[in-house]
């Protein structure tokens, strides 16, 4: 073994593994139950397109909307910042953009003009969802085979659980939560599927390097001394993507609220199953080093009643 610190990730991988259980069964029983809160893109809902004299305040607007009892009005500018499109996830009526014209233009020293009020339907977000569903499952069928043939099937089976387990969190802390889940959030979640497995793929690198390399030490051993050795990347990669998400998040606005929220979620449970997820799938499914052996090439020629390794021949000239 290294002579280097070793960590012991995988004394605690029986603890790990109830919590990961226990946090997936949540995630599943709300999603049953609430289910997700879809946004106006999957929903349906009214548009309302406005235009002022002078660029006005959207903390301002999104303020006397919510006031008006629109609470879920996304308030976003559209063009210049001069024109503003409003979104409300209620069934449209006529009266709907001429309340929303009354309450900006009461809030405004001035003129506001009514562009457009109409229905958005929900049969694109219909297949929006379809098509994002159907996505993700082709994403983890290819990551399936990917790493397959790149490693061993074992370490196929703990990337994919490793990737369902972060996305049935991250979906689940939505559900819980009740936030609105739109495109923004769904582009995160595609987004967190690609940054959970490049830190996999990293993780499952090391570790079949070390079984290949190391001629002593117990299965978990050789797992704990990847995952130490592997470590320091991992946490400088996941400290400063974090930071960037934190900055998003508080500075970024509402439209990219959602988005924000769910990377940050994603990259920290990501981090984590990278470390007990796929690692441990790999221990419960007895990964050794016989699985990972390189098959010995050797050069024979085949003469008149004896054969002559050539390997051996070589080293004997030197």
């Amino acid at each position: 073994m290294s002579d280097e610190k070793v960590i012991n990730f995988m004394a605690l991988r029986k603890i790990a593994l109830a919590l990961s259980i226990t946090l997936v069964l949540v995630a599943i029983t709300s999603l049953a139950v609430n289910k997700l809160q879809f946004g106006l893109d999957f929903t349906g809902g009214t548009l309302i397109e406005v235009g002022y004299e002078q660029a006005p305040d959207l903390v301002v607007i999104r303020s006397q909307l919510q006031a008006a009892n629109f609470d879920d009005a996304v308030v976003q500018n559209f063009g210049s910042d001069r024109d503003i499109l409003v979104r409300l996830g209620q069934a449209f009526n006529d009266k709907v953009g001429e309340d929303v014209l009354a309450i900006l233009q009461a809030g405004s020293a001035t003129e506001v003009e009514l562009r457009r009020s109409e229905y958005v339907g929900a049969q694109v977000g219909e297949e929006l969802t379809e098509q994002g569903g159907l996505g993700m499952l082709v994403a983890l069928a290819i990551v399936m085979l990917y790493v397959a043939f790149r490693f061993q099937l074992k370490f196929s089976v703990g990337a994919v659980v490793a990737l369902a387990h972060d996305v049935l969190i991250v979906l689940g802390i939505f559900s819980v939560l009740k936030l609105d889940f739109d495109l923004t959030v769904l582009a995160a979640i595609l987004a967190v599927i690609g940054y959970s497995l490049n830190d996999t793929i990293v993780v499952s690198d090391r570790i079949r390097e070390n079984f290949r390399k190391l001629r002593k030490g117990t299965a978990e051993e050789i797992v704990n001394e990847s995952l130490s050795q592997t470590l320091g990347r991992t946490l400088v990669t996941s400290i400063t993507t974090i930071l960037v998400l934190a900055a998003l998040l508080v500075f970024g606005g509402e439209l990219i609220y959602g988005f924000a929220l769910a990377l940050m979620i994603g990259v920290v449970v990501g981090t984590y199953s990278s470390i007990y997820v796929a690692s441990n799938v790999l221990l419960m499914m007895g990964i050794s080093k016989e699985d990972l052996i390189i098959p010995p090439k050797e050069d024979v020629v085949e003469g008149e009643g004896f054969e002559v390794d050539l390997a051996d021949f070589e080293d004997d000239r030197k």
